[in-house]
């Protein structure tokens, strides 16, 4: 997948500098055992795509290997709280997202302070959610879409990897933004959602590119807009969606975050 390891490879260079600010580096070099990439969603989902990108070049460039743990589950509150519960140590990392910033206004009550309990080590990226359609479907267009939705209301629905995602709260201000009715199916991660979208369980996803770009480049996926206000250089034929719908914007962001 080319779209995101160019950039990776510039800015991961700042997760190397979990020696510079972890409690425990001191004299010892670090890492000097496997280090543990928590991610809060199932494999296949951009989150996934992501944390196996960097920890396959962080374990080429530092010589242990940085392992992807998958804990899905309360859009990314379950992985979080066991990051909190894991020793200070440097030796856990947390693949932060935009769904943890909307989880600690979304829950009342959480068992852990995002902000307070996990300490940042580097920002990754920020990348567009896209609108995508199974090429089946009628709609090949935004405008097309919200006329057929229109057309069909209750009928429609979108999945999403759990409530709360960024994925889902793109198409919930969709929602409100075209005034067109949707059904949310969430699904436990990225791979399920787009499973259920090539499937036909569900009509049209908000997904992170990351995770759909190929799917859309081999014509598997129908992209119609993507959500930032600019166009995507990986794809930078598809209109964004404030081209349809003025004020629009919708995006995820990655960082990493150690306990």
């Amino acid at each position: 997948m080319n779209l995101p390891r160019r950039k990776f490879l510039r800015l991961a260079a700042g997760a190397a500098a979990v020696p510079a600010i972890s409690r425990i580096a001191g004299a010892q070099a670090y890492p000097s055992r496997p280090v543990r990439l928590v991610v809060g969603f199932g494999p296949g989902g951009g989150q996934d795509v992501t944390a196996r990108l960097m920890g396959q070049w962080l374990s080429e460039r530092l010589g242990h290997q940085f392992v992807v743990e998958n804990r899905p589950g309360a859009a990314g509150n379950i992985a979080a709280e066991a990051v909190v519960k894991s020793p200070a140590d440097g030796y856990t990392l947390f693949l932060v997202g935009v769904n943890n910033a909307i989880n600690a206004t979304l829950y009342d009550k959480l068992n852990f302070d995002l902000i307070r309990d996990i300490a940042p080590v580097a920002g990754i990226m920020r990348v567009p959610n896209v609108m995508e359609v199974n090429p089946s479907f009628p709609p090949k267009s935004v405008p097309e879409f919200i006329a057929y939705a229109k057309a069909n209301p209750g009928k429609i629905n979108f999945g999403s990897g759990g409530s709360g995602t960024s994925i889902h709260l793109a198409a919930e201000l969709f929602k409100t933004m075209t005034r067109v009715e949707m059904q949310h199916v969430p699904y436990r991660c990225g791979g399920q959602f787009l499973t259920g979208l090539l499937g036909g369980q569900v009509q049209v996803i908000f997904d992170n590119l990351p995770s759909s770009i190929e799917l859309i480049r081999s014509g598997k996926l129908r992209p119609l807009a993507v959500t930032m206000t600019t166009h995507s250089d990986a794809l930078p034929e598809i209109p964004t969606m404030r081209d349809f719908v003025p004020g629009y914007e919708a995006s995820a962001f990655f960082w990493y975050r150690r306990a």
